[in-house]
């Protein structure tokens, strides 16, 4: 049975704002070796998928300054402190759009990389997605609101068009939900 790590030592190398890198000393329970780790703790974040009564999805062309291109991604952003994931859901959802949704449903959580960081990605579905204003990027970010039928994701997927992990994760917890509904409605490449 495979045991946890006991933390020997761990300090903050790095406060970045949105994240603190720490290093992290820990003792192999197989071993009894003592490993060094760096780990970004950063705020939870969230996804929305946002769809429209038509059956569209509206998402967002944004430049990825890490890979150092333009990419297509539903909205998402972090958790703010003291805010739960699903009102930073609502949030994002009108900053980065101008829509705002009719119900939001919580589709699932995933680890976003826990392998080195302690952040969770909550997705949620954002149903009956309507546009009441413009959108209100914050200032390191520009972006561009698109909609397309959601029937229209797995090609953009094939096509390289959507490659962000998350976003992928996102919409195979939309899947899930629309079978649990045991709905063919609104259902990617149906």
């Amino acid at each position: 049975m495979l045991k946890t790590w006991p933390l020997v030592d761990a300090h903050i190398e790095g406060d970045y704002r949105i994240f603190k890198l720490w290093k992290e000393r820990a003792r192999s329970p197989r071993t009894g070796e003592v490993h060094d780790f760096f780990v970004l703790e950063s705020p939870d974040w969230v996804n929305v998928i946002p769809v429209t009564p038509e059956g569209d999805v509206v998402m967002v062309r944004q430049y990825r300054h890490g890979i150092k291109r333009v990419t297509l991604e539903i909205p998402g952003g972090l958790v703010d402190d003291g805010e739960n994931p699903a009102e930073a859901a609502r949030r994002e959802l009108l900053e980065e759009t101008g829509y705002a949704a009719g119900r939001i449903v919580h589709l699932g959580t995933v680890d976003a990389q826990p392998a080195m960081q302690t952040n969770r990605c909550h997705t949620y579905l954002a149903l009956g997605c309507a546009r009441v204003g413009t959108p209100d990027p914050d200032a390191g970010e520009d972006l561009r609101v698109v909609r397309f039928p959601v029937s229209e994701v797995p090609g953009r997927v094939r096509a390289g068009e959507i490659t962000h992990g998350l976003v992928l994760a996102a919409f195979y917890w939309y899947e899930l939900w629309l079978r649990e509904q045991g709905t063919e409605q609104q259902g990617l490449g149906r």
